[in-house]
């Protein structure tokens, strides 16, 4: 007679409450302390990519892989990088069948692996267990059994995205958005008596800079009947980016975005900025002549900030696009960005000579070049009341990077001189998943100061609660 076997529970999910933290006892202790101070706190989220239309129509989303998968670049990327075509994940799909969703979640599941030792891991592994209420471990045979559960989920009524907004503790939410766009949607939220958050734009002209880019001279022409004005000089230019900007500002944004090859932005001469521009709308502007206006361009952005007090955020340093084909074949914003090395301390220069000083100016600078940190972007922020050091961004949003960044930071500006965590996602679920990592790593470096005797525990608390509340609003004048 054969006995029978008795099933395997399937494993189960199970984010530590101590994770992040420092493993020597007293140290975690006063980490511990830190994190319960500042755990439950407000979300200030002054840079991301949510789109404002689902918070205006707030309709349920549509399936797992679209929430959860599609749109984030972490998620996306590493399983390319294992040989999973970015097509089988969504990417660049207009309206994937309930099949190929499910197929695209299977396949996550059964590379789950290739997180270990990532942030995504722990991003993903706090949303499904503490947001979405489901804790099997992502592998091939649970695959159905999460998709199910996380799609019954996101058809409840609380699980819809101003429910969600209310449940994260959101105070602040800024999209990015760009200057063609009528806000329509944000104009909805502001109208609706319903709606009691704060969602703001941000205004990210980077495609009307750059024109050495084919199509720049349409888009700018596009720009120009939008504006109520012609584009058709450099000085029409400036007009219709001035005009957009008032009519952001309106609508409560704060800052503007930039994100370009480099940081340079140096002033051009009237007629020679005129000349350039003429040359790039004719098509007939050499790299040089391009890059030249760009960064010209760059310069008149930074002048305007100085005058009506959007911030300026600036992170330079990325190879947009590098593989050409999946660029042709699925177009931008995919997940194929790589890193390059950035110079800043002379290509701020004629910026802050002009503005480094002026107190309606407010320019932060991120980086995922983190060499940058200690040998120029702190130096900067120590001396310019100007300049902000944004926090670890990107590739460096992880815990070991946002540790690095503190010791190679805070001795040469301080705290109060940086940026408060930036999200920078278009992962809605993983939002407070992300902050959160980015408080447990602020309580462990605190926590080591204190045991250090380089902070006093008040001193450690006061500034573990500033990160998160005081300082992103005074970086962002929120």
């Amino acid at each position: 007679m054969t006995a029978l076997s008795t099933p395997v529970a399937p494993p189960r999910l199970a984010p530590h409450p101590d994770r992040l933290l420092p493993a020597d006892p007293a140290t975690r202790s006063v980490a511990r302390e830190l994190y319960a101070a500042v755990r439950d706190l407000p979300i200030v989220s002054p840079h991301g990519h949510v789109p404002a239309r689902w918070l205006a129509e707030d309709t349920a989303f549509p399936d797992p892989t679209a929430l959860l998968i599609t749109p984030d670049h972490y998620l996306t990327r590493l399983l390319h990088a294992r040989g999973v075509p970015l097509e089988d994940l969504g990417v660049g799909v207009a309206d994937p069948t309930p099949a190929q969703s499910r197929a695209a979640f299977r396949l996550l599941c059964r590379h789950w692996p290739t997180f270990r030792g990532t942030p995504v891991k722990l991003w993903l592994e706090q949303v499904l267990v503490e947001v979405l209420g489901v804790d099997l471990v992502p592998a091939e045979g649970t695959a159905d059994d999460l998709y199910d559960a996380i799609a019954a989920r996101v058809a409840e009524p609380d699980f819809r995205p101003r429910a969600l907004y209310d449940r994260f503790g959101l105070d602040v939410l800024a999209t990015t958005d760009d200057p063609c766009d009528d806000l329509a949607h944000h104009a909805a939220l502001r109208a609706d008596p319903t709606w009691h958050g704060r969602v703001v734009p941000t205004f990210r002209p980077d495609r009307y800079l750059e024109a050495g880019v084919p199509g720049w001279a349409d888009r700018v022409g596009a720009l120009g009947e939008v504006a109520g004005t012609d584009t058709g000089t450099l000085a029409g230019w400036v007009d219709a980016m001035q005009r957009r900007r008032e009519h952001f500002a309106a609508y409560g944004a704060v800052s503007s975005d930039h994100g370009h090859r480099d940081a340079a932005m140096a002033p051009l001469d009237p007629a020679d900025g005129e000349r350039l521009y003429a040359a790039a709308r004719a098509g007939t502007a050499t790299p040089a002549e391009a890059e030249a206006l760009r960064r010209g361009l760059l310069f008149e952005m930074a002048r305007m900030s100085s005058e009506d007090g959007l911030v300026m955020t600036l992170h330079p340093g990325v190879r947009r696009d590098h593989h050409l084909p999946s660029r042709e074949r699925l177009g931008t914003d995919i997940g194929a960005d790589i890193p390059v090395t950035v110079e800043f301390t002379e290509a701020l220069r004629p910026v802050l000579h002009a503005f480094g000083t002026h107190p309606r100016f407010r320019l932060v600078v991120f980086t995922i070049d983190e060499t940058t940190f200690s040998r120029e972007l702190a130096p900067l922020a120590g001396f310019y009341p100007s300049l902000y050091v944004g926090a670890p961004w990107w590739f460096l949003d992880a815990p070991d990077a946002m540790e690095r960044y503190r010791a190679a930071v805070t001795e040469t500006a301080g705290f109060a001189k940086t940026s408060g965590f930036v999200d920078d996602t278009r992962a809605y679920l993983s939002i407070p998943a992300r902050h959160d990592a980015s408080r447990r790593a602020d309580a462990a470096y605190l926590a080591r100061l204190v045991t250090d005797h380089r902070l006093t525990l008040d001193e450690a608390h006061e500034t573990a609660v500033d990160l998160v509340t005081t300082i992103p609003r005074e970086a962002f004048r929120l």
